[in-house]
């Protein structure tokens, strides 16, 4: 057998790769084992198996495959540890590369024999690899894998099927909270029986969850209460006592309800979803309170001393503290389980539809706490980022979420040179660095709003390595850049990053119905104002309307009603200045002796002192009227559309306007009592034309063929050079051909393996996928389900309109299942 299969053997038996994993197939290649150990992820928890504590898991970045940076972090990580804590030389090793472009898996596969065979593998009774019988000279077999390696995005395969990543710690949360009473459903129960069931269930597992917490107050909190600084409680119970209030009243309201039947046990939920909100804070915290309490026992003996004493008192030390400080998170996200099964069996109960929608409330908010899990994860990405790049002087998370990042060669329009560069993409900047060893040296921010990416095939030709390439071009004709990938698989994944982030920061919706919206980071809990379901995370969690105020998600956008100024909007008089931002400005350089005003670019800004020879001005931000000083460069005046709404006027009037005005200049007119109410006046090739503006169906029509949401849907035309055909039709040309081109791209796309159909659902709402990993999906959208692995983080994958990504489970209905 080949040592590399042995290897894979091998890996089986130190539980990394499930018994069933492909390398162990008959028609798996050694590229099968490569793809897997590329990230780094399998190696760290290898070598935590064998040897528990040697790694600490809470460093390792458990889904890093559009971040070549992040899995060599990890591939670091791994060799740092087998030459600390298992005594190997650096010759016995391999470097970085040598694995994650795949340039010598020869030797990785030596350093991991050599790891079977050291003492610490052998006390765990694994037999080492290679047997006798090893078939010899594979060197040929390694020597097309960098090729391959080009050739396969890892985020192809669904690695992390294997992998037992992070532990949440649902075990412990069955230990403590499990129901003696509870047993599974028998064949023969009535629909009564079973609701009852699951009533009790429901009951019996808030008691003992409630105790559990009571527990911890009085085992844990008031005892350390003694040894500990106010600051470092709080830094280790975050919000606990908050939490212990909620659910006093909830179990209060609960059994109260038992006692009539559990009838109203929908409303409660309802009731409590807002106070529930709360775990939020929680478990942005937890990973932090578990870090501080490790931090505090290992620094301070006093603290140890009572830590100890306070264990022995809970069930007799079977759960230390820093399990237990999981339970919450675990708890919560059960909700929507349990009353998934409660509405199962209460079809016929009166009370359904408010369980319903009791449901809906509790998978909205197990969404949101996943989403705070998951946007917690990422922050941590980017402080990782933020640590290696030297002379940045900005915060990377006011940027957005990273999309990719990796080696690219960049030449400037002006300067033709390719340069070797390390590019950073967020959703709205692209950071350029040059790499410094392990390190990185800031060359150049490029943000996003300001350029529109084009394709460049006519280097494609040649079939050479890095002359794959596509372009950002300036909109106003400033400097642009070139990208060059290595490989055209390289170029079609950058090009979809771009695409996906200039989506974000600029979606199609964004200024329907006459609002502006932006994405946003929303200090406080909101709901959608279109589906009313939360807006997730704790980072740009959706879009902000600059104008009134509302949030929405990406995927409402399109059915967000009309805008409403808001007061603050309403009560501007009319010698207000209002600025807009043209370039992002977080501060440096600071203003001399004032605070700073923060901002980004599209924001509005009210003028309260700008004297055109001075560099600095001071300003109000209208969405948050936070206000400071700025840079006078980094504005310009705000030209609202509705200074080109000349009010009621005559037909003749405006001819006598618009006459002494340059062609293409217009206005928008109401008409005097007439049918049609407005009217478009436009002087083009020196003669003023007048277009009625028809109002049929809650659309807005200027011919029969073209209809508008509203008169301000388009950004305005300040010249009318083309004939007006091309611009009544430019919206539908580019969308067309933007979607041809993203279905013929997709269908580009090689298949790994075909997956294997779980189930089928049907879309309950709309959802905007945010990267290239995620699944847009529509309400009646029918999805082909393929994993629910990842379920308990709130995500499944599946298959769309061609398309395969995640997306959330809560937000389909599997067909067949009530």
């Amino acid at each position: 057998m080949e040592e590399w299969r042995q290897c894979g053997r091998w890996l089986i038996d130190c539980k990394v790769l499930p018994p069933n994993h492909r390398v162990v197939w008959p028609s798996a290649a050694v590229f099968d084992l490569a793809q897997a150990l590329r990230d780094g992820v399998l190696l760290c928890q290898m070598l935590h198996n064998l040897s528990p504590g040697s790694v600490d898991l809470k460093e390792i970045n458990f889904r890093p495959q559009m971040s070549q940076f992040l899995c060599l972090k990890n591939i670091r990580t791994f060799l740092k540890v087998c030459h600390d804590k298992f005594g190997m030389r650096n010759s016995e090793l391999f470097d970085p590369f040598d694995l994650f472009d795949v340039r010598d898996f020869g030797k990785v596969i030596s350093a991991l024999s050599r790891i079977s065979h050291h003492s610490i593998a052998q006390t765990k009774g694994i037999r080492p690899f290679p047997s006798e019988d090893t078939a010899v000279n594979e060197d040929d077999v390694y020597r097309s894998l960098e090729e391959l390696a080009d050739e396969h995005d890892l985020g192809e395969d669904d690695i992390y099927d294997c992998v037992p990543c992070e532990d949440d710690g649902d075990d412990i949360y069955e230990d403590i909270i499990k129901v003696e009473v509870r047993q599974p459903m028998k064949m023969g129960m009535t629909e009564e029986d079973k609701r009852n069931c699951c009533l009790v269930e429901i009951h019996e597992t808030e008691a003992k969850y409630y105790k559990t917490l009571e527990d911890i107050e009085k085992n844990y909190m008031i005892p350390l209460n003694q040894v500990l600084t106010p600051q470092e409680m709080e830094a280790i119970f975050v919000n606990l006592e908050d939490i212990i209030k909620v659910h006093f009243s909830l179990l209060r309201a609960i059994d109260m309800n038992m006692v009539t039947g559990g009838s109203g046990l929908g409303k409660i939920f309802l009731d409590f979803k807002e106070r529930l909100l709360i775990y939020g804070q929680y478990c942005s915290h937890m990973e932090n309170a578990q870090k501080k309490l490790d931090e505090l026992i290992a620094t301070r003996e006093d603290v140890r001393m009572k830590v100890e004493e306070c264990t022995m008192k809970v069930q007799e030390g079977k759960f230390k503290l820093q399990d237990l400080l999981v339970v919450p998170m675990q708890r919560v996200l059960k909700y929507h389980l349990l009353l998934k099964e409660l509405v199962s069996h209460s079809t016929d109960r009166p009370e359904r539809q408010q369980l319903k929608e009791a449901l809906e409330a509790m998978q909205d908010l197990a969404m949101y706490i996943n989403e705070v899990k998951r946007d917690n994860e990422t922050l941590k990405k980017i402080s990782e980022f933020q640590k290696s790049i030297e002379n940045l002087q900005v915060k990377l998370e006011e940027y957005g979420r990273p999309k990719i990042d990796g080696e690219l060669k960049v030449s400037s329009i002006v300067n033709r040179t390719k340069q070797d560069r390390y590019i950073f993409l967020f959703d709205k900047v692209v950071i350029v660095c040059k790499r410094k060893g392990y390190n990185y040296e800031l060359k150049e921010i490029i943000e996003l709003q300001s350029y529109k990416m084009s394709d460049d095939p006519t280097n494609n030709r040649d079939m050479k390595k890095w002359s794959y390439g596509f372009y950002l071009i300036h909109l106003q004709g400033k400097q642009g850049f070139q990208f060059f990938c290595k490989t055209e698989e390289t170029k079609r994944k950058w090009m979809e990053q771009f695409e996906m982030a200039m989506s974000n920061i600029k979606p199609e919706r964004a200024t329907a119905n006459q609002h502006n919206f932006q994405m946003h980071t929303f200090e406080k809990n909101t709901n959608c104002r279109a589906c009313k379901m939360l807006l997730r995370g704790i980072f740009y969690q959706g879009y902000y309307c600059s104008r009134c105020g509302t949030g929405a998600h990406k995927e409402c956008l399109e059915v967000i009603t009309i805008c409403r100024i808001s007061k603050s909007h309403r009560d501007f008089k009319a010698n207000i200045v209002l600025m807009v931002a043209i370039r992002n400005y977080h501060g440096t350089p600071a203003p001399p002796g004032k605070s700073a005003l923060s901002f980004q670019v599209g924001d509005i800004i009210e003028l309260l002192k700008g004297d055109p020879d001075t560099s600095w001005w001071e300003g109000r931000l209208i969405q948050n009227q936070k206000s400071g000083y700025f840079p006078s460069s980094c504005v310009k005046p705000c030209i609202d559309p509705k200074v080109r709404f000349a009010g009621n006027m005559e037909r003749q009037q405006a001819d006598n306007l618009l006459k002494s005005h340059s062609s293409g200049t217009y206005l928008i007119r109401e008409r005097t009592a007439e049918a049609e109410r407005f009217a478009i006046s436009i002087k083009f090739n020196d003669e003023v034309k007048h277009i009625k503006v028809v109002e049929k169906d809650s659309w807005i029509h200027i011919t029969e063929a073209k209809k508008f949401e509203s008169l301000l849907v388009r950004p305005s035309a300040q010249t009318h050079q083309q004939n007006h055909r091309a611009v009544l039709f430019y919206s539908f040309s580019s969308r067309f051909l933007q979607s041809a081109f993203t279905s013929e791209m997709c269908c580009m796309v090689p298949a790994v393996f075909t997956p294997r159909v779980v189930s089928t659902a049907v879309a309950r709402y709309n959802f905007a996928a945010r990267d290239m990993r995620e699944l847009s999906l529509r309400e009646g959208d029918i999805v082909k389900i393929y994993s629910k692995i990842g379920g308990d983080q709130g995500w499944w994958k599946g298959e769309a309109n061609g398309r395969v990504g995640w997306f959330p489970s809560t937000y389909v209905d599997e067909e067949g299942v009530q």
